[in-house]
């Protein structure tokens, strides 16, 4: 097994907000590969992240962002199971990457669910036509409107998008590694975005 420094768990740690056991934990599990015990800590983070689902969240912030022309404004609801984690800088800066990207990429919904049943249909619909025009047979066609479904969950659901700040990310990525870190059940609610001229 590989020597690890301390040197390298703090590193890892300053990346990841993760406690010093798990770091050191996921560099013996990775040879001191200090990368790949980043998406080791991540992977171990979604198990921790699922386990955590199902606890209530009857705490939280509504993170705020206002477009430096003054014309976008969003607000953001974000649940957590503590007031004290509600007020931890993470926490804050969560909610506030939140609302930002509400603000930048105006999506639909929170996730995939919320999508209006109707909306769904008159996308699938759509994307059939589309998919008989190119001459696709009916089941070729299916497995594309599919994946053309899955597409648009990116486009038009919060939690399925890239980042704004980091495409390889999704927030729902942001999401669990938050959840990993601070060891809470915490859950994007309700969003609102107003922008200047648009009807509510």
């Amino acid at each position: 097994m590989a020597q690890i420094s301390a040197s390298a768990v703090k590193d890892l740690r300053d990346k990841t907000s993760a406690g010093m056991m798990d770091c050191k934990k996921a560099l013996e599990a990775c040879g001191g590969d200090c990368e790949k015990a980043v998406a080791w800590l991540r992977e171990k983070g979604l198990s921790k992240a699922a386990k955590k689902a199902g606890r209530a969240t009857s705490e939280g912030v509504i993170g705020s962002y206002i477009h430096s022309n003054g014309k976008i404004a969003v607000l953001v609801e974000i649940k957590c199971e503590t007031d004290f984690v509600a007020r931890s800088d993470k926490f804050q800066e969560f909610a506030r990457n939140v609302a930002m990207q509400v603000a930048a990429t105006n999506p639909l919904c929170v996730s995939p669910e919320g999508i209006p049943a109707d909306v769904l249909e008159k996308e699938k619909a759509i994307f059939m036509a589309q998919t008989k025009a190119e001459g696709k047979p009916d089941n070729i066609a299916e497995k594309i409107v599919e994946g053309r479904i899955k597409k648009f969950y990116k486009e038009v659901c919060l939690m399925e998008q890239a980042f704004i700040k980091d495409d390889k990310l999704t927030i729902q990525t942001l999401l669990n590694d938050l959840v990993a870190t601070l060891g809470e059940n915490i859950q994007v609610g309700r969003f609102v975005r107003m922008q200047l001229g648009e009807e509510a």
